[in-house]
């Protein structure tokens, strides 16, 4: 059955009660319970689901149109297996990404293209779209990571860098070894370890509840941030307006340095719709196994930046880029000489994307952070636990915080690009996973007795087969479909360090 939802919204600057056009939602579950958070806008109809909600405040954050909703439809059935919306955030996530496509397509078609997003299908995206024929992916997870039991509760630790597994194994004084590891956090109150471990540089969370995160000091901070930070600044940079049908970002040049799984979502999506993607590593590092998954449609070289000379061609890369999307700690391109005022030095007209684990302010502001810590700091995963009926954490089905994150710095950037154009201006985003986090649980937990998702068919995979840098595979068919703009990738998922640190002639 499909529905129409009316949204009560202001725009930037706008008076409260400013209207959303219909939105056309397909999902035969309908709730009329939503919360709003304090300040926030009212439903203007009694009839409201969660896909929307999501969609209203990523729409509103990334600066969109409120009547470009008008022109996407969100359809299909069933749920992933969760206490929280996912399946509602992912077709909302994916949703405003593509939605901000088609905005771009009209100011080079001068109209606007209809779009459709398969939730189904964008659910299975936020879990793997990836299936290899006749070979397996590595292990998700390093030998050590993963959920313990302290003295008073349950802690995480985060151990896929052999720097961090290295700084948790300091603090427990054990090998690498579960068991012992096991025994040593038992001795240990679980907050107590967190901060030993992360004062050791490492990565950790103990669990908390839903409502002590709420009154932890950064619980309190970081869910008083906008969903994104965005500012703009005085440009210079050619702002040519992207000519060919059909691939609205051919000639966006996208500088990524993210690592697994936000950051290169994003920069995975934009590579769909045609931008060159550039990833740069440093040498010798090797991502966990999702590496296959988000290095679609991307070339991937090796810099050291440490060293002067691959600094400097850092430096040229940025200059030239239009897009940079970067995951590193806020401090550590400061301590390269590549802040934010050098980098608009460099490049005034850049749509300069950075991602955060905990948030841009309070006291773990620069703390870092994994998808899987923020579920156990945030209270996700005790929540899954309680609505379970389990006696250990319950996380969400995939690293959903991480991809839905993705799907938002990319349509922050993509919308960074329109705005561009219209005005000539550089633009700043900053979003975090704990602000992203916040969102979900704003709304009220999914009846259980939600339908699930059909199971996965073959006919759920792409035609071709993508030659990876790791043996043949299928990719689940794409989740969206603008009018006459394929989502497709030029380029099969490659090998860390195959490509020149160059952008390509043109």
């Amino acid at each position: 059955m499909r529905y129409q939802v009316s949204l009560e919204i202001p725009a930037a600057g706008a008076v409260r009660g400013s209207t959303f056009p219909a939105l056309f939602i397909e999902d035969e579950h309908i709730e009329a319970s939503m919360r709003d958070e304090p300040a926030a806008p009212l439903l203007s109809s009694t009839v409201s689901t969660p896909v929307a909600y999501f969609l209203r405040e990523i729409w509103q954050a990334v600066g969109g149109d409120a009547a470009h909703l008008s022109h996407l439809a969100i359809e299909g059935t069933g749920a992933l297996p969760s206490t929280f919306h996912v399946t509602d955030l992912a077709g909302a996530a994916v949703g405003a990404a593509s939605l901000a496509i088609a905005e771009l397509a009209s100011l080079q078609q001068g109209k606007f293209p209809a779009v459709q997003v398969d939730r189904r299908l964008a659910s299975f995206w936020f879990l793997t779209s990836l299936r290899p024929q006749g070979w397996s992916m590595p292990p998700q997870w390093d030998v050590v990571a993963g959920d313990y039991r302290a003295a008073d509760g349950w802690i995480r630790l985060h151990t896929n860098a052999p720097h961090h597994r290295d700084a948790a194994l300091a603090v427990l004084k054990t090998p690498i070894d579960r068991e012992a590891v096991a025994a040593a956090v038992e001795q240990w109150q679980a907050e107590a370890l967190e901060t030993a471990i992360v004062a050791k540089n490492g990565c950790a969370a103990a669990m908390r509840t839903l409502d002590q995160w709420a009154d932890h000091a950064q619980g309190r901070t970081v869910n008083a941030e906008p969903l994104l930070h965005r500012s703009s600044s005085a440009g210079g940079h050619r702002s040519h307006v992207l000519p060919l049908p059909g691939r609205p970002l051919q000639g966006v040049r996208v500088l990524d340095l993210t690592r697994i799984l936000a950051g290169p979502v994003a920069t995975r999506f934009l590579a769909g719709f045609g931008a060159e993607v550039l990833r740069i590593d440093p040498p010798g590092w090797e991502e966990p196994a999702t590496v296959p998954e988000v290095v679609l449609g991307k070339r991937c070289a090796r810099l050291d930046l440490r060293n002067s000379d691959d600094l400097h061609v850092l430096e040229r890369l940025l200059a030239q880029a239009d897009v940079f999307v970067h995951g590193y700690r806020p401090d550590a391109l400061t301590r390269l000489g590549l802040d934010s005022a050098r980098r608009r030095q460099l490049n005034p007209g850049l749509i300069d994307v950075c991602l955060d684990a905990y948030g841009w302010s309070g006291p773990w502001h620069g703390r870092r952070g994994y998808d899987s810590l923020i579920q156990m700091s945030t209270g996700i995963a005790e929540a899954g636990m309680r609505a379970a009926g389990r006696d250990r954490p319950t996380p969400l089905p995939g690293q959903a915080i991480d991809h839905a994150t993705g799907y938002l710095l990319a349509a922050a950037a993509i919308r960074g690009l329109v705005e561009r154009l219209q005005t000539g201006r550089g633009y700043e985003i900053r979003g975090s996973l704990a602000r992203t986090a916040h969102l979900l649980v704003s709304t009220r937990n999914q009846v259980r007795e939600a339908e699930a998702l059909a199971p996965e068919q073959p006919s759920d995979w792409s035609a071709s087969i993508e030659q990876t840098g790791w043996g043949p595979a299928r990719r689940l068919r794409p989740p969206v479909a603008i009018a006459d703009i394929p989502m497709r990738w030029d380029l099969a998922a490659p090998k860390l360090g195959s490509s020149a640190a160059a952008w390509l002639a043109g």
